[in-house]
């Protein structure tokens, strides 16, 4: 018998919670056949772009097999996630990502340009779709019936396995803008504001892969213009 998640106020057994297909199993039953789920990456890191991922499970799937292994990115091992990234774009009826450069943060906003990235991966995928689920945002500027939620990647199924994309890519950018700029120590931090991290920004100044709206960058102004 699966039990719902709640959408507010969990305690710590609620968390741990997988979570359930019975969001998409209500759109099935309404005549949607195509509903994506979709989640993001990045949203508050101090470098590197916000990826979002989109996934359409295939019509009418049971919570079996891989489906019931699905949890929300965060609470899975960088290998783990890895194994069910594999797995999810073998068996999901369709995938897609999109993603938001560091730049267009800056010019947009975090939160326009995570709604940018979540609207290329929607825009990315085939067969389209016909109903969203999405976590956080709303996509008022795609022309889909859809619904956002509250931690929507611990209770929904869809969304869940969208988290697990968006992290897994949005990793292997940034351990490629490690190999550029390994001073800042991307690999392991992922662009986060972990102390080694803020230690290089203040001993460095930024490089082109940071958000220079995003406080400790934007409250020094110094920081971009020490010389190359």
């Amino acid at each position: 018998m699966e039990v719902e998640g709640l959408f507010c106020g969990e305690n710590r057994e609620q968390k741990k919670r997988y979570p359930t297909l019975a969001e998409e199993r209500q759109l099935w039953r309404a005549g949607f056949a195509r509903i994506a789920g979709l989640d993001e990456a990045g949203r508050g890191a101090l470098a590197g772009p916000v990826v979002a991922g989109a996934v359409i499970l295939p019509a009418n799937t049971r919570r079996a097999g891989l489906w019931a292994e699905v949890q929300d990115s965060k609470l899975l091992s960088p290998p783990r996630r890895e194994e069910l990234s594999v797995r999810i774009q073998e068996q999901a009826a369709a995938w897609s990502l999109g993603q938001a450069s560091a730049a267009e943060i800056d010019d947009r906003g975090i939160a326009p340009a995570t709604r940018l990235a979540m609207r290329r991966a929607v825009q990315a995928l085939s067969p389209s779709p016909d109903h969203l689920l999405l976590d956080w945002v709303q996509l008022n500027s795609v022309n889909l019936p859809q619904r956002s939620f509250t931690k929507g990647d611990l209770h929904i199924v869809s969304i869940a396995a969208a988290s697990i994309l968006a992290k897994v890519h949005r990793d292997r950018l940034l351990c490629q803008l490690h190999e550029r700029f390994p001073a800042y120590g991307f690999q392991s931090h992922k662009g986060y504001a972990a102390r080694s991290h803020l230690a290089a920004i203040e001993k460095l100044g930024p490089c082109p892969a940071h958000r220079r709206s995003f406080s400790p960058l934007r409250k020094d102004e110094t920081l971009f213009d020490r010389p190359a």
